[in-house]
């Protein structure tokens, strides 16, 4: 998964010590999501987009491989009328 957390980075002007600490995880996580290396839990990925202020898909990008089979869903989209929720 590609992600632009050194850019979200870099335009806060925060270190890599200083967005682990933020986060609570060592700078060693931060350079592995940096560099593609390690996919953040979606408990992570929601904390960077609060401390960056943006969308997690903002931040993180899915890339399909071309050898990933294809991904079908299962039923048609449930469309919600604003009364049901």
């Amino acid at each position: 998964m590609k992600n632009k957390v050194k850019v979200y980075r870099a335009v806060h002007d925060l270190t890599q010590e200083q967005l682990a600490k933020e986060l609570g995880v060592t700078r060693q996580t931060i350079i592995a999501i940096e560099k593609d290396k390690y996919n953040p839990s979606l408990d992570l990925a929601f904390k960077m987009a609060r401390i960056f202020g943006v969308k997690i898909e903002d931040i993180f990008v899915y890339e399909e491989r071309p050898e990933d089979p294809p991904i079908r869903p299962l039923k048609p989209p449930i469309e919600w009328k604003s009364s049901e929720m």
